[in-house]
């Protein structure tokens, strides 16, 4: 079956879908069409995104293909989303433990607190209820420990395609510091306006 406009169709599958599509998705869901076909049309829409008269791009993020906005204007966008309703955000504590699992994986709890030095059952709790880290099975050692490890969730949250692409531990550190400084002037704007 031949579609009049297949680069319509993909780029309508790519922007349906919730999580980043595989193009072996796309594949499955159009067998009459040539792989060949399907791949110049990815390609070719890519780069149609790419152009300065795009507002948003389809990026390869977790193994798929994304619709996401372009960083020239997050900043903007930012503003935007913090006007509309409130961001859910994660704690400091919850970055950190999530920068030893990202970082270390897996990684049982105790040694996430010999890292971090504080407690962080509460914080594990916190990350397996938003799906950003799972179970990865248990240590073979003494008390066989439960292994934690990152999940695509994280991947798609912090918009990465792999964790090769996870910043530096020193970028990591200033994303983290720039969280924190973010967090302390609004809550001295909120303060400011009570």
């Amino acid at each position: 079956m031949s579609y009049p406009n297949l680069s319509a169709l993909l780029e309508a599958i790519v922007y349906l879908a919730r999580e980043p599509v595989a193009v072996d998705a796309i594949r499955k869901a159009l067998p009459d069409v040539d792989n060949k076909e399907i791949d110049e049309c990815v390609a070719a829409l890519m780069e149609k995104y790419r152009s300065a008269e795009h507002g948003i791009d389809i990026r390869e993020i977790a193994g798929g293909l994304r619709f996401s906005t372009k960083p020239e204007h997050h900043e903007t966008l930012k503003i935007f989303l913090q006007s509309q309703a409130p961001a859910t955000r994660l704690s400091l504590a919850a970055l950190e433990t999530l920068a030893v699992i990202a970082y270390k994986q897996p990684v049982t709890i105790p040694e996430i607190q010999e890292i971090r030095g504080v407690q962080a059952s509460g914080v594990i709790k916190t990350l397996l209820d938003k799906k950003l880290v799972a179970t990865a099975g248990r240590k073979e050692v003494l008390g066989r420990p439960i292994l934690y490890k990152t999940t695509k969730e994280f991947l798609i949250h912090f918009g990465l395609n792999d964790l090769s692409e996870l910043p530096s531990m020193e970028e990591f550190e200033e994303l983290i510091k720039n969280q924190a400084s973010s967090e302390e002037t609004v809550r001295a704007e909120i303060e400011l306006s009570s």
